[in-house]
């Protein structure tokens, strides 16, 4: 994404994320890793469990202070991390390093 934005353009990631909050965290774990997936799979009349992986790919990807220092080391600076819904997404800004071109 740096290397496509001018320098001082700005980047938006809106991901899920892990809530920071223990009772919250819990309480979305248990929901994420067992009825979401069977809901999912119910609304899709899947029954390959095809739901099962989304869990695993929220818990895995970086969020909070990894996912800052991760925008940080691919060159943009200005990192503004926003939780939303008691931290279940979370919207991080950036800008890319450098001076903004006139």
């Amino acid at each position: 994404m740096a290397r496509v934005l001018r320098p001082g353009g700005r980047l938006a990631i809106l991901e899920f994320s892990i809530p920071a909050n223990p009772a919250v965290r819990s309480f979305y774990l248990w929901y994420f890793r067992r009825v979401l997936p069977v809901i999912g799979n119910a609304v899709a009349r899947n029954a390959s469990d095809a739901y099962t992986y989304l869990n695993k790919s929220v818990e895995e990807f970086p969020s909070g202070e990894r996912l800052a220092a991760l925008v940080r080391s691919a060159g943009f600076d200005r990192v503004e991390q926003i939780p939303l819904t008691f931290g279940i997404a979370a919207l991080t800004i950036a800008t890319r390093a450098g001076s903004a071109a006139a």
